[in-house]
């Protein structure tokens, strides 16, 4: 008699488990010559290797599912486990223009012609450029590729960074330790994770540095190998923090940065590494710049309007 033990990470056994062990009866059921046992974050069975190998295979179609949907429930697992279940979890796969699913259940993808070039610049590039201005889902385009590839073991862990630019709030002022002042500056890439991962895994992720939200300034000194990085408001990093950022890629590393060029909160005596680095770069082969503009806004439609004097005055000044 073999033995195979089958891992996972959740903080919450039950999603996988199910409610008073449900879903592993149902499990057992599709196998009844095997000895099968849960506990923690481990399924254990042991019986004949010609069953166990058909077990480890439907086992990857269920963690598979569990991975990308953020549930598994009864209907699933004998969905998956019955006869056409590799070729329901083949079809669902093939499902390119999905990024990940969210939380609460709903499709994330890329919804415009930009933010589906971001998507293709992603694959074929390890840096990518995303440029323009609020609204436009680059941010969010850029940290559901990232969740993508951690659920796809296609990278090890999510860095995201930002520039701690005061942005005309005093940061020394405010209450608390130095994590509890930038927390709330790093609000938006915290919001954007918890659309695509359950609170309970997000903090789990946070807790072994799988995922990792910190300022720029930490990056100093590190190679940011096996990791997806997306590098968030870089107009707000100045050249020398730019090229230190830069040159921390390591090896098998997708690196995104963001940034509107017309939002610089830097002092008038400091220039945008962003700006620096587009000029620079441009002819670098492996990194692509990919331009968003108010036809990206997905917000509401007044945004659109207001993005456009906006954009209209940046011209007028730097014409």
């Amino acid at each position: 008699m073999q033995e195979t033990v089958i891992q996972f990470e959740t903080s919450n056994p039950v999603e996988i488990f199910g409610v008073n062990n449900a879903n592993i009866q149902l499990i057992k059921s599709f196998f009844p010559k095997l000895k099968i046992h849960a506990r923690g974050t481990e399924i254990t069975a042991r019986g004949s290797k010609k069953e166990l190998e058909e077990f480890n295979d439907k086992m990857k179609l269920l963690l598979k599912h569990y991975n990308r949907y953020n549930s598994l429930s009864p209907q699933n697992i004998e969905l998956l486990l019955g006869e056409e279940g590799e070729m329901k979890a083949k079809e669902a796969s093939e499902s390119n223009d999905i990024l990940v699913h969210g939380t609460s259940g709903n499709i994330i993808k890329a919804r415009t012609i930009n933010q589906k070039r971001i998507v293709a610049s992603s694959d074929k590039n390890d840096l990518v450029f995303a440029i323009g201005p609020a609204g436009t889902g680059k941010t969010y385009t850029a940290v559901a590729l990232a969740v993508k590839a951690l659920k796809n073991k296609e990278v090890r862990r999510i860095i995201l960074t930002r520039p701690a630019v005061e942005a005309g709030e005093h940061l020394g002022f405010l209450p608390g330790d130095l994590k509890e002042k930038l927390d709330p500056y790093l609000l938006p890439l915290y919001d954007a994770l918890r659309d695509m991962i359950p609170s309970d895994r997000l903090d789990m992720f946070v807790d072994k540095g799988v995922i990792e939200i910190a300022p720029l300034a930490f990056m100093r000194g590190r190679t940011l190998d096996h990791a997806f990085v997306i590098l968030d408001e870089a107009q707000n990093a100045t050249e020398n923090q730019m090229k230190m950022f830069l040159t921390r890629m390591g090896a098998n590393a997708k690196f995104i940065i963001t940034g509107d060029e017309s939002q610089v909160d830097l002092p008038y005596n400091q220039k945008s590494g962003l700006k620096h680095a587009l000029r620079i770069l441009k002819n670098v082969k492996g990194i692509e710049t990919v331009r968003l503009d108010e036809r990206d806004v997905i917000r509401h439609s007044l945004v659109k309007r207001i993005i456009d004097a906006y954009e209209s005055q940046f011209k007028e000044q730097n014409s």
